[in-house]
């Protein structure tokens, strides 16, 4: 079984954390919503989520891919967070896949490892992103960096996860529910 981590701070963007979780578990993913405080943690627009653990308590060789979704202040919450940083930083010297939608991309930068990579993000934190190649494409993969723009992307995103965890096979299963336009 694939296993997802999936880190949530105060301030979260709710569709984009609500639709990975979703779509990722509709695929057979084990998803751990893992919070930088303890819960119920409140996201950007007032939806309070349980998570599952606290960040510090996981560890990050047991995942397949860690997702990061955006939101304000919930990007700002994650960047803050050593922990965080650190998870992304070991699974990416793992040769393990990293995520982030929206803001979130930032974090990937401050924890070093968007240098040289093609990437896109929400277009408000555009110019906070330094050499990389910027995409304005709805969903970016390069090599085990996955990014995506906005909570408007966050369907389109979330099974490009599935496929590349599972296959396109999966991946159109689980779409022939849900019917995303892709």
């Amino acid at each position: 079984m694939k296993k997802v981590l999936v880190p949530l701070a105060p301030g979260f963007e709710e569709i984009e954390t609500i639709t990975v979780v979703d779509i990722l578990r509709r695929a057979g993913a084990q998803v751990v919503l893992a919070a930088t405080e303890e819960g119920p943690i409140e996201g950007s627009r007032g939806v309070y989520v349980v998570p599952d653990t606290l960040i510090d308590q996981v560890d990050d060789r047991d995942f397949d891919l860690v997702v990061l979704p955006g939101g304000q202040p919930g990007t700002a919450n994650l960047q803050k967070n050593e922990t965080v940083k650190s998870i992304i930083k070991n699974m990416h010297q793992s040769k393990k896949q990293v995520a982030a939608i929206c803001a979130a991309p930032i974090v990937l930068q401050s924890a070093g490892i968007l240098k040289n990579v093609v990437a896109t993000s929400h277009p408000s934190v555009q110019d906070q992103l330094h050499e990389i190649d910027y995409s304005e494409e709805r969903v970016v993969v390069d090599g085990r960096i996955i990014t995506s723009r906005s909570p408007g992307t966050a369907l389109e995103f979330a099974l490009k996860l599935v496929e590349i965890l599972f296959g396109r096979e999966r991946m159109d299963s689980v779409n022939s529910g849900v019917m995303a336009r892709l």
